[in-house]
């Protein structure tokens, strides 16, 4: 099990069901950035075995690549009734879930991030729900970041090791992306103790 972090202000119920979260359902715009393939594959953790979850429901959301999240109403942009970089998939009978979205922006007093949530009936009918945060390792983020629409945005002003929702555990959520052919890919592995 991987620390639980914060699950921000940003939240909103009632994403979409799919996979590819780089589209607003509403307008159909989608958001630039470097394509990241995101995985996750979730077990239930029983002394030292984890067996894959099936039937997880597993949520993301972040900024886009000028730092903007969806569903929000901020000075200069009202993003309000918008869903981009928002969604859920289910778990499958190996415990995986997949995403195509986009390598996130940054925002002022914040390390690149991306959110997520993990709920559902455990084996033995009870509810559960885990919130956190992914972190990215900052090389990759410089050479994501020195590329537009990124580098439209200037130089982020926090790196992980100066964020403190980081400094609560978020090493053991930090990400190492590998190279594709049309961006990066990164797989999160979590064991739930259901």
């Amino acid at each position: 099990m991987r620390p639980e972090l914060s699950q921000g202000p940003y939240f909103r119920d009632g994403a979409p069901e799919r996979s590819d979260v780089r589209t607003d359902p509403t307008t159909g715009a989608v958001c630039e950035g470097v394509p990241l393939e995101l995985s996750f594959v979730v077990s239930v953790r029983r002394g030292d075995a984890c067996t894959p979850l099936e039937g997880a429901r597993v949520d993301i959301w972040h900024c886009d690549a000028l730092g903007v999240y969806s569903g929000t109403s901020a000075p200069g942009r009202d993003t309000t009734g918008q869903m981009y970089l928002r969604g859920y998939q289910v778990t499958d009978a190996s415990g995986r879930a997949s995403f195509t979205t986009i390598y996130p922006g940054w925002y002022p007093g914040r390390a690149v991030h991306i959110h997520f949530k993990i709920r559902g009936n455990g084996p033995d009918g009870r509810r559960y729900e885990f919130t956190s945060q992914l972190f990215f390792n900052e090389a990759i983020t410089d050479e994501v970041h020195g590329q537009e629409p990124y580098a439209s945005r200037g130089r982020r002003n926090r790196m992980n090791t100066d964020d403190g929702i980081y400094l609560r555990g978020g090493e053991q959520t930090l990400l190492t992306p590998v190279k594709t052919e049309s961006g990066f890919s990164a797989r999160f592995a979590v064991a739930l103790p259901l």
